[in-house]
């Protein structure tokens, strides 16, 4: 768990990298898109001087911009609560889907504030032809830190490619959530677990 705390803010911060309108654009490969699309945003986080200045209010827009459009929110919260996806009424769906979009924006709004620099090092894409799940594999190159393992799954839909689950350093972020998530909905419901990320959201005014 530690470890992957370690890494989340890095693995957000790739995320941020490649995050844009772009994403929806059917035309282009995964890994393509992911390369055209980086030198936007990093020229958009390195020369706004609010965000460098960490004005929340700049960086939660352009992380709800430039970063959440891009993730299958209905994929990602039905792998993430599993077995308890289907148990849980639409009302504790939506509910959850709420807060937990939430929860990954306040991710990715701190990943954008803490921008030092990183360099990312796109690994070749091997992928079947016509293939709807694809992993785009990257290296975060730190100043003075080992380089960092982050792997995207996308998967094609109508509308273009979309984020279903980062994998950093060997640990999914949906395993992570589901293995957290998954005790407290064993220990006190999802009622409960749904409350719980309102108040933390809440608190960080998100």
């Amino acid at each position: 768990m530690k470890k992957f705390i370690k890494y989340i803010a890095n693995a957000a911060l790739a995320t941020c990298l490649f995050a844009g309108a772009g994403l929806a654009n059917a035309e282009l490969s995964a890994d393509e898109l992911v390369k055209k699309t980086a030198e936007e945003v990093l020229t958009i986080v390195k020369n706004d001087k609010d965000i460098q200045a960490g004005s929340q209010q700049k960086i939660y827009a352009l992380a709800e911009e430039k970063i959440l459009p891009n993730f299958d929110f209905d994929r990602v919260s039905r792998m993430v609560l599993g077995k308890n996806w289907r148990t849980a009424t639409p009302e504790q769906q939506a509910s959850f889907q709420k807060e937990f979009r939430s929860l990954l924006l306040r991710t990715y709004a701190s990943a954008l504030g803490k921008y030092k620099d990183q360099v990312i090092e796109y690994k070749p894409m091997r992928a079947e032809p016509g293939a709807k799940n694809v992993s785009v594999k990257t290296l975060i190159l730190q100043p003075g830190g080992q380089p960092i393992a982050v792997d995207y799954s996308l998967v094609k839909v109508e509308s273009g490619w979309k984020v279903y689950d980062i994998v950093i350093e060997g640990v999914s972020l949906v395993t992570n959530y589901r293995s957290q998530f998954s005790n407290e909905i064993r220990q006190n419901g999802i009622d409960s677990l749904n409350k719980k990320l309102a108040e933390k959201n809440k608190a960080a005014g998100a």
